[in-house]
């Protein structure tokens, strides 16, 4: 199959020379492989399922030069001989090719890191522009405010006794869960966790990872940063919380987390991808790599979901700005 990819990116891009691949990071839509042509290397990513409409495509390039002029580093998206940035591939996936930049994890336990996380945030919603739709021109999209139903969890798999501890929790979680003021909603990244802000060999932090731009309120993908960033399960790293939003507020960020709402993106993302993860693990008819890939982010999803009580202390933490 990555033969098949190569060769067919090669005709794509018209590359002439060797071509070196290797895989790369995956998640939950996509595999990146990466390429050596010559002297060049890039990342190709390899897209599962449904791929980025043309419009979502247009915006990303359009939001991602804004990033880039008010400092934020990003890969680049190539585009193919026909100018096309979305290719379709072999075996019925999708490609895109961007710069392949050297990255390796952010280094949590730096004291400096919640204040750059913060600033570079910050530096986002400040150069993003109003948007109350869609690339596409639809509603808002409701993974980000609107949570499974009871009636939608499978609890017949080896997780079911976890997943029903955690089900349990949610009427609480998700009393205030509501789709956001219209007014108060700009173009964001909205996946803005560990796996995609990088740093590179000299420390910069490099935002990968386009796909699920889209409007969002500033404040609410603020929330969801603080837990994707500092809570880890039980461990809610509360000082560590606290220097970014600070660091966000003194970079004149526009966003605050001030009502259970706020917390309306995290929780609903969390529970929509812990949903379609378990659908997919079930499904006997789902790629083996895709079901293994399942069991291990439901286990980690299980985790990481926060608990009522992390979201009062964070509230605490915040009301003062």
């Amino acid at each position: 199959m990555v033969t098949e990819l190569v060769a067919h990116v090669r005709e794509a891009f018209g590359w002439d020379a060797d071509i070196v691949v290797s895989a790369g990071p995956r998640g939950a839509l996509g595999q990146i492989w990466r390429l050596e042509v010559g002297p060049a290397r890039y990342a190709l990513k390899e897209i599962f399922g449904e791929p980025p409409s043309e419009a979502l495509i247009e915006a990303e390039l359009a939001f991602a030069r804004r990033a880039a002029e008010a400092g934020v580093r990003l890969p680049a998206s190539h585009p193919d001989r026909e100018g096309r940035h979305l290719l379709s591939a072999p075996g019925g996936t999708w490609l895109r090719l961007y710069d392949w930049v050297d990255l390796r994890p952010v280094d949590l336990a730096a004291r400096a890191t919640p204040r750059e996380l913060g600033a570079l945030l910050a530096r986002l919603h400040r150069c993003a522009p109003a948007a109350t739709a869609e690339a596409d021109g639809g509603p808002p999209a409701a993974w980000y405010h609107q949570v499974p139903a009871e009636h939608e969890w499978q609890t017949d798999a080896a997780w079911a006794g976890r997943l029903a501890d955690r089900v349990a929790t949610l009427p609480e979680l998700c009393a205030a869960v509501a789709p956001a003021d219209p007014a108060d909603l700009i173009v964001c990244h909205r996946d803005l966790h560990p796996e995609n802000v990088l740093a590179d060999p000299a420390g910069t932090l490099v935002v990968v990872d386009w796909d699920n731009l889209g409007p969002a309120a500033p404040g609410r993908e603020l929330a969801g940063a603080l837990f994707d960033w500092f809570c880890d399960g039980p461990d809610a790293d509360l000082d560590a919380m606290r220097a970014m939003y600070e660091a966000y507020v003194r970079a004149g960020g526009p966003g605050r987390i001030t009502e259970p709402a706020d917390f309306s993106m995290l929780l609903a993302s969390r529970l929509n991808f812990l949903l379609v993860q378990t659908r997919i693990a079930l499904d006997p008819t789902a790629e083996p790599r895709h079901r293994e890939w399942a069991e291990r982010e439901i286990d980690e999803a299980l985790r990481i979901l926060p608990t009522p009580r992390q979201l009062a202390d964070v509230l605490a933490l915040t009301a003062s700005h």
